[in-house]
């Protein structure tokens, strides 16, 4: 929760220019909108969940910022080097001087975003309250942020990243442990739940007897990347939340390494949606495929969704568990 930092920051700061249009840049399902005129405003965000609740509460929202603007705010993801990427950008769409208010929590870095802009910009106002800090710059042009572009990453031969992506420096451990572990006759249609940069889904790829695969990542750069490493013609890609996908018939199986983080906070209730979501896409033989860390209490979610449930594989933190015989929803 941004906690009204954004209307004092903005007074102290002399306020938004009256025309323009102003810039919103990744703001959570918890962000405090209320001081910007939501006319004049438009949501950039790619990450789809906070895509599609901000439009449906009637803001305009784009997955990228397009044209120029008179005003930006920025909700300060995790990833430094995004924030950097996206300071660059939205810096280089608004006039000098333009005002540039920049949110977030002290977990996520906010007290390092405000001393890298302190020797780049000025700063015309700062207010710290609730765990975290809002201050508004006056845009120095993006000359300022020379070095902060985004650029790719190549993480293996043929696998590209970008800033802000989940495991952007290598294959995560969990999903090399649960591509070593899948059947070498998987078969069938399939998908992957969070397919992130597509190194997973490559691996399941891999098997001749796959018909097809859906990547679904809500993660709008995360997907961009899959397009580009994953280049088999049987590969569907899908900018979706994984949790109501629906690709118009049921799969013979699901691979999945779900997120279990809201923010820095744990939340096994996103893993167990995926479970959900997994039961609900398959056909009545069809298999799930599940890596997680070995703390999380899957098993009882897996077996209110599946008749058959097995721990594949233990290693390194993580477990590889497969389900099967989806148990059909009774409705209430």
């Amino acid at each position: 929760m941004s906690e009204n930092r954004i209307p004092l920051a903005l007074a102290d700061a002399g306020g938004l220019p009256d025309a323009g249009r102003i810039l919103v840049l990744r703001p959570g399902a918890g962000a405090d909108l209320s001081a910007l005129p939501r006319d004049r405003a438009l949501i950039a965000t790619g990450f789809r969940p906070d895509h599609d609740r901000w439009q449906a509460a009637g803001w305009t929202v784009a997955r990228a910022p397009e044209g120029d603007f008179a005003a930006a705010v920025l909700f300060l993801p995790r990833a430094r080097a995004l924030a950097r990427a996206l300071m660059h950008d939205l810096s280089g769409r608004l006039p000098p001087d333009a005002p540039v208010v920049v949110d977030g929590q002290k977990t996520d870095g906010i007290d390092s975003a405000l001393k890298d802009l302190r020797s780049r910009a000025t700063i015309l106002s700062a207010v710290s309250k609730a765990h975290g800090r809002a201050f508004v710059a006056a845009n120095p042009g993006p000359a300022a942020f020379e070095g902060w572009q985004a650029a790719d990453h190549t993480v293996l031969p043929g696998f590209v990243t970008r800033p802000g992506v989940f495991s952007a420096d290598g294959v995560d451990p969990g999903s090399a442990l649960l591509a070593a572990h899948l059947p070498a006759g998987l078969r069938g249609r399939g998908a992957d739940l969070g397919a992130g940069w597509g190194w997973l889904a490559a691996q399941v790829l891999s098997r001749p007897e796959v018909r097809d695969l859906h990547l679904v990542e809500a993660e709008a750069d995360a997907l961009d990347c899959a397009r580009r490493n994953v280049t088999d013609p049987r590969a569907r890609f899908h900018w979706a939340d994984a949790t109501g996908f629906a690709p118009g018939h049921t799969l013979d199986f699901v691979v999945t390494n779900p997120p279990f983080h809201q923010g820095r906070a744990a939340d096994p209730g996103l893993g167990a949606a995926f479970i959900r979501a997994a039961r609900r896409l398959l056909q009545p033989q069809g298999q799930l495929w599940l890596v997680a860390n070995r703390t999380l209490p899957y098993e009882e979610v897996l077996a209110g969704a599946f008749g058959e449930v097995a721990t594949v594989a233990a290693d390194h933190g993580f477990k590889v568990l497969r389900a099967a015989r989806p148990l059909v929803r009774r409705r209430t």
